[in-house]
């Protein structure tokens, strides 16, 4: 970068002169540019935590501060730059200040929309607090202008403080009047859908649960997630501008639909899940089903794939003699199935695996799907289905977003024929999932290709599928193995190995998380007891293995809030439903060594 030229010395006489000229009207001109003027930014200290400003991942915290007790923490994660604006009323044709006080490494202050020219100024390296500031002159029809502040891409967090906007105050006129016609439509068990009439003049609308403001929108409508089951909720609305908010609206209430039990009502409380090797024998043997000790709740027959990738035909097809001598013969299969029900446990089949790619990319994909898996459970009487899609089965196409309303072909045809087969089976249907961290956690940080493109499509790319189907499904069961660091709610990366990665990558899913560092778009939280965790058997089962004392950690802090090391949970969760392994017959391999730490663990 060029240097500032160095100023032209001048005679000190002439200085001198100058200043004496200037000073008899240096005070008073001083005094009118400050009566004109005025701190237009709002809550510029984050004293009222993030009123007035929209962070894609910001925070509040009450250290470091500059002055008063909060300042601004944000988090720059992937494609983030963790980018916190404000927008201001302004005149046209008028000159500005813009300060700021910041920490970190490249922390930028700007201002946007001046209808001349946009200005912005950085801090490279500033491990203490560190003064910034710009100037500008807003355009001749200008009345808006947003300020912001970022950080840059993997630089770790940044803080602000004290920002200030300085100028002559535009014309805000007056708030909007409040919105009529509040009305509650559709109602879940976790969720109840507004809508109202529009307000002239408003540019959006606070939508207020039970007193506390939990979103603003610009459309007349929308639905608030992450509710109770069988609980009244009030709420109400306010339009807003650029003069502030409204009068709420007439309060209406709603009460949630009761809990719904996914097929997973009569498990015990605490359930322990195994996958069994019913299909090949691997290097852990074959175990026949009869021989699967009763502590195992849910067992998922591993695995039904499909003929092609995009063909959605199903086929399960059980381990051949030559590969498993002791193989049972289908009668007596079918008879264990049978013994298993009696004795309360369920039996899924469990669809994809490491080998079993499925895409169903069309219509006529997702029929063959229904009616492949469909004649799978009806010929072995089977209790539901697990979903194991690995791999590239699922992906987002470029223009697929929103987690909520999803539009890439195997997103949506795989949710169509979910909850067409859990329609066809009814209200005892077991559904179960097991994805990889890849396509759920990971969504904290990617989602799909990104905002400019150039991410991996399947980051979080099963989001829309749980969310879906989050009122028909009896348990999540994440594989917590086998993945590489993934950011928790710390913003820090959690590696496996040890009851950390556990407790942070369940603590996500019993807590929500905004979907790709976008707090407007947040995945709300799942039901305890419909979460089980998912870990491997053995150290021969897959990375990621721990040991029984870890195991029992990571359920002390996440049931009990005890032994959770560094990391903060954001609740206790004693209704958490249990584990899952990868799999039965390693951990037979082992000696049990899983299968017996659960029991001695819940008793």
């Amino acid at each position: 970068m060029e240097r500032s030229r160095p100023l032209a010395r001048r005679p000190l006489v002439t200085l001198l002169t100058v200043a004496a000229l200037a000073a008899s009207g240096m005070t008073a001109l001083s005094s009118a540019a400050r009566a004109a003027d005025a701190d237009l930014a709002r809550n510029g200290g984050f004293e009222s935590g993030l009123d007035g400003w929209t962070c894609t991942a910001g925070t509040t915290v009450t250290s470091p501060v500059r002055s008063g007790t909060s300042a601004l923490k944000a988090t720059p994660a992937g494609a983030d730059n963790a980018r916190c604006t404000q927008t201001v009323t302004v005149k046209p044709d008028s000159q500005y200040t813009l300060t700021g006080h910041v920490r970190g490494t490249y922390v930028y202050l700007g201002a946007s929309g001046t209808g001349t020219t946009d200005v912005s100024t950085w801090a490279q390296s500033a491990p203490d607090w560190q003064r910034l500031t710009t100037t500008f002159r807003t355009g001749p029809s200008t009345t808006r202008v947003t300020v912001y502040t970022h950080g840059w891409y993997g630089t770790g967090a940044y803080h602000a403080d004290d920002i200030s906007l300085t100028g002559p105050g535009g014309e805000t006129g007056q708030p909007p009047a409040p919105p009529a016609g509040l009305t509650a439509g559709s109602v879940t068990s976790s969720s109840v859908a507004l809508s109202w009439s529009p307000v002239q003049g408003a540019t959006g609308y606070a939508v207020y649960r039970d007193g506390t403001k939990v979103r603003t929108v610009t459309g007349t409508s929308t639905t608030v997630t992450g509710l109770a089951p069988s609980t009244a909720y009030a709420f109400q609305v306010a339009a807003v501008n650029d003069a502030g908010e409204s009068a709420r609206s007439a309060t209406v209430t709603a009460t949630t639909a009761g809990q719904p039990d996914g097929g997973g009502a009569d498990l015990p409380a605490h359930a322990l899940v195994g996958y069994l090797h019913a299909s090949f024998a691997n290097g852990s043997g074959y175990t026949r089903l009869a021989d699967v000790p009763d502590s195992w709740d849910v067992i998922d027959l591993a695995f039904g794939e499909p003929t092609s990738v995009t063909s959605g035909d199903i086929r399960f097809e059980r381990c051949p003699v030559t590969e498993c001598p002791n193989v049972e013969s289908d009668a007596e299969f079918k008879a264990a199935i049978e013994a298993k029900q009696a004795a309360g446990k369920k039996v899924l089949i469990s669809i994809g695996g490491q080998n079993g790619q499925v895409q169903l990319t069309t219509a006529a994909a997702r029929d063959k799907f229904v009616s492949s898996v469909s004649a799978i459970i009806d010929e072995y009487g089977l209790d539901g289905l697990d979903i194991d899609f690995e791999g590239h089965s699922l992906s987002l196409n470029a223009d697929d977003t929103d987690f909520k309303n999803p539009r890439t072909p195997v997103i949506v045809n795989l949710i169509s024929a979910l909850k067409t087969l859990k329609a066809r089976y009814g209200d005892d249907f077991v559904l179960t999932m097991a994805p990889e961290t890849f396509f759920v956690q990971l969504g904290y940080q990617y989602y799909g290709t990104g905002r400019w493109g150039g991410q991996d499509p399947r980051a979080g790319a099963y989001l829309p599928v749980i969310h879906a189907l989050r009122d028909d499904l009896t348990l999540l069961h994440v594989q917590d193995y086998n993945s590489g660091p993934i950011m928790g709610l710390d913003n820090q990366y959690h590696s496996m190995g040890g009851a950390d990665f556990h407790i942070a990558m369940t603590d996500m899913l019993l807590t929500g998380f905004p979907v790709a560092g976008d707090a407007g778009n947040v995945f709300p939280p799942l039901r305890p007891d419909q979460v089980a965790i998912g870990m491997p058997a053995s150290t021969n089962a897959g990375n990621g293995y721990v040991s029984p004392a870890e195991v029992n950690k990571a359920l002390n802090c996440l049931t009990e809030k005890t032994d959770c090391g560094t990391y903060a949970t954001h609740g206790t969760w004693p209704a958490l439903r249990g584990l899952m392994t990868w799999s039965i017959n390693w951990d037979r391999y082992s000696n049990w060594e899983f299968q017996k730490n659960f029991d001695a663990y819940f008793g």
